[in-house]
């Protein structure tokens, strides 16, 4: 992983940053001990952010560093790796907090983290946004990540703790009472999630490919298939490129699919829907065939029973009869 920017870009323009205008750094006019180690009440070290509460987020990460976990219910790595966020936040005794977004129900704080995919893991030192990484890594990789953001944290004088009261603090998920254990996943598929932590994408498409051939109606198999594939397709390629890509090239078939990938990875789903099925009618055969194939496998990723794949669904019939 590359090493954390020393000058983060500011968030300022993609959420209301009002309230942080000519507010001093840590170290320059703030009350005493605020950001240096002095302990802070908080309810929980785990919440949930959304583009109407967040700016309480950017104020606390004046005093404690902050990671914002940006997922989606349908990215098949985030329950891996909401669990190893979990456990590592709660190791490090308060010494950060950590902030769950729905990148379906947020799309202002997808854009101004630049997320291209879920699931993505961002922080925030002294109101700036430090790029983290995107995924599912190892828990020794997160940990060292967070390593790295503690010290970035320190240079900036954001040394603060939270102190959560045992009595009413929230647990993560998996903590406290003992839950049902979850059934181990089956072979392929325990394949498929250890070659997508590595980032070997071929490797996880490879096991679910067999997976589907050994049993054609395994649902897990098939929408497992379409995230990764969705995942290996935008590796390697940056925002501005897919993008400039797509808008100099509004004919383009696999210029706008890959811009309706990284609208769906970013949780705008009916951007990604509304851009193909727009598209379709001025295809010819061979264009329609593959944006109706790629609309398929986003109805897999987004979930069939999803409001919004209901409403696309209907909308590709009408086109196609």
């Amino acid at each position: 992983m590359s090493q954390l920017p020393p000058n983060p870009t500011n968030l300022r323009g993609a959420v209301d940053l009002s309230g942080l205008v000519n507010r001093p750094q840590p170290g320059q006019g703030e009350p005493a001990g605020a950001a240096q180690g002095e302990p802070i009440e908080l309810p929980s070290l785990f919440f949930q952010g959304t583009d109407a509460n967040f700016n309480d987020f950017i104020d606390l990460s004046m005093r404690i560093p902050v990671v914002v976990a940006l997922t989606a219910s349908w990215a098949d790595p985030d329950r891996q790796l909401a669990t190893v966020l979990d456990r590592v936040t709660t190791d490090l005794g308060g010494r950060i907090v950590l902030v769950q977004v729905d990148v379906d129900a947020n799309p202002q704080l997808v854009q101004a983290f630049q997320a291209q995919s879920a699931p993505a893991v961002a922080g925030i030192v002294a109101g700036r946004p430090v790029q983290l990484f995107s995924g599912a890594l190892p828990e020794e990789q997160v940990r060292d990540v967070f390593a790295q953001l503690l010290e970035l944290a320190a240079q900036n004088g954001v040394t603060g703790s939270a102190l959560v009261d045992a009595a009413t603090g929230e647990t993560p998920a998996g903590e406290g009472d003992e839950p049902a254990p979850e059934p181990p996943l089956p072979p392929l598929h325990a394949e498929a999630y250890d070659a997508i932590d590595r980032g070997d994408y071929p490797a996880a498409i490879a096991a679910y490919k067999t997976a589907i051939a050994q049993d054609p109606r395994d649902q897990m198999a098939i929408a497992g298939l379409a995230q990764v594939s969705l995942l290996a397709r935008l590796a390697g390629r940056t925002l501005d490129e897919i993008r400039n890509a797509a808008a100099s090239a509004p004919g383009d078939v696999d210029a706008q699919l890959a811009v309706a990938d990284l609208d769906l990875s970013g949780g705008h789903v009916h951007d990604a829907f509304d851009r193909l099925l727009s598209l379709f009618p001025t295809l010819d055969a061979e264009g329609k065939e593959a944006v109706r194939a790629r609309i398929l496998e986003y109805f897999e990723i987004v979930g069939v029973d999803d409001p919004r794949v209901v409403k696309a669904r209907a909308r590709l019939a009408s086109l196609l009869y």
